[in-house]
């Protein structure tokens, strides 16, 4: 068990040691939502690299890693943000977000039409799927 825990700390200072150039690709603000002056957390996009990896982890605030963690809580028009941000540049925002609106669509029709107008790129809709099954 010393292990694991061992290994996990040293992923998490990895990922602190990323924390500045994370900040500085996102301003400061979650690439998520865009919420600027809130406290900002690392998010590795799933299935993680053996190490971790810029490309593979986005910034998010706290309620954006809530619903991340569970989807299932998502309700309402709230998160209508999910609309632009799946336009991102970044491919770990646009498997995120896309992750979001397929739970979405389950209960808005907002987030439905939004999935249908959606095109990924190939190797993006298959990261996207991959930790969906």
């Amino acid at each position: 068990m010393a292990k694991g825990y061992e290994l996990h700390q040293l992923r998490m200072m990895a990922l602190q040691a990323m924390g500045k150039d994370l900040a500085r690709r996102a301003k400061s603000r979650c690439e998520i939502t865009g919420a600027a002056g809130v406290k900002l957390f690392p998010y590795e996009v799933p299935p993680v690299p053996a190490e971790p990896d810029i490309e593979h982890t986005i910034l998010v605030s706290g309620p954006c890693l809530e619903m991340i963690k569970h989807p299932e809580r998502m309700r309402g028009r709230e998160w209508q943000c999910l609309s632009e941000a799946v336009w991102s540049e970044l491919p770990a925002v646009q498997v995120t977000v896309w992750r979001m609106l397929r739970e979405l669509a389950k209960r808005e029709d907002w987030a439905r039409e939004v999935l249908e107008e959606t095109c990924l790129d190939p190797g993006i809709e298959a990261w996207a799927q991959a930790d969906t099954a």
